[in-house]
């Protein structure tokens, strides 16, 4: 099969010919009909999150958003048929472990990353492993395309509100409108909330404007605190720092009113290597809660998809463009750039 190999850091990947996979007993192995190109995947390839485990041993197969159809099974998978269109949250788990069995998968002891702990899926097939655990069953109505922009951005993007609680009428700050960001947005707006989004790029602030906010303030020109506190009169009931770099985290934290919740979905860059000095008198003072959120528990992904069945939730319009599997270069260079205006997909392979 045809497959994207990273070969070495901040190296350009090369497409090359590799033996087509074959499944182990509690395998599965898809057809990629779809395969989103995420900014986790460009963190991988840029070395960072070493400080998470998170650095792939190379070569290796970056990609973990897609969409496809089953072409084998192993002889123990009993849940899943030949010809089924699945999708897979990014986040493997064992299904054994006491998250895994308190129904919160997404925290599994054993947890792993298609692209980072194995090989992923910017190729023409990809392997499940414990397939009766992780693959997830594409209700009608939801193609490839369509799953692999739910992935890993929509779905993050979509637990991030479920943790941050959030209610209707309640004003929301998104800090980052990328694709993570505009998920969010989206969802935020979905059920009820007024939201905030805050960037340093006006096409993406409009766009944010386009996925149900009501209001944008741009932090290159604005100071993002006071317009927040000013725009809400008091300040935001839930702020999501949907980028992790250090002044959108103190931003999202300074912009809450006494008893906000902070979530933090966005992973920090090698400039901060996992640590952001913190507020904690005013967190203390004013009650706040900060909340981690990572991908999203696999029972969850019945109703997340039931809303994207519906239509109440559209990730296909986030979806900046489809590209051949030789464009994931191009797409990576324009990432370092911070020029990407919504989820790049691989269609073509």
């Amino acid at each position: 099969m045809k497959a994207a190999r990273m070969v070495g850091f901040r190296e350009p990947l090369v497409i090359e010919r590799v033996p087509d996979p074959t499944p182990g007993p509690e395998d599965a192995v898809i057809r990629v009909e779809a395969s989103g190109i995420c900014r986790s995947d460009w963190h991988g390839w840029m070395g960072d999150w070493t400080w998470l485990g998170l650095s792939p041993q190379l070569p290796i197969t970056p990609g973990h958003e897609f969409g496809g159809e089953i072409v084998a099974l192993g002889r123990e998978v009993r849940d899943f048929q030949i010809g089924d269109k699945v999708t897979v949250p990014f986040h493997y788990a064992c299904g054994h472990c006491e998250h895994c069995h308190a129904g919160v998968p997404n925290r599994c002891d054993h947890v792993g990353i298609y692209g980072f702990s194995w090989d992923g899926s910017f190729a023409e097939y990809v392997v499940v492993r414990n397939a009766n655990m992780n693959l997830i069953r594409l209700p009608e109505g939801v193609d490839a395309l369509t799953a692999a922009a739910v992935g890993c951005r929509f779905m993050t993007g979509y637990h991030g509100v479920m943790r941050g609680g959030v209610r209707p009428g309640q004003w929301v700050a998104v800090h980052g409108a990328g694709g993570v960001g505009l998920s969010a947005i989206q969802t935020a707006y979905a059920v009820g909330a007024r939201v905030i989004a805050v960037d340093v790029d006006d096409e993406k602030l409009a766009k944010a404007r386009e996925e149900g906010a009501c209001e944008v303030v741009n932090a290159k020109n604005q100071p993002v605190v006071e317009a927040i506190r000013e725009i809400t009169k008091g300040g935001a009931h839930v702020s999501i720092d949907a980028l992790g770099i250090r002044d959108t985290v103190l931003n999202s934290v300074l912009s809450l009113r006494k008893g906000g919740r902070h979530v933090q979905i966005g992973l920090t860059t090698s400039q901060e290597g996992g640590f952001v000095p913190l507020p904690m008198d005013l967190i203390t003072s004013c009650e706040i809660e900060v909340v981690g959120s990572l991908g999203i528990p696999h029972p969850d992904y019945a109703g997340l998809l039931a809303l994207v069945a519906e239509g109440r939730l559209r990730p296909r319009n986030l979806v900046e463009r489809e590209v051949r599997l030789e464009d994931v270069n191009e797409v990576f260079d324009k990432m370092t750039r911070f020029e990407t205006r919504g989820f790049n997909v691989i269609t073509a392979f």
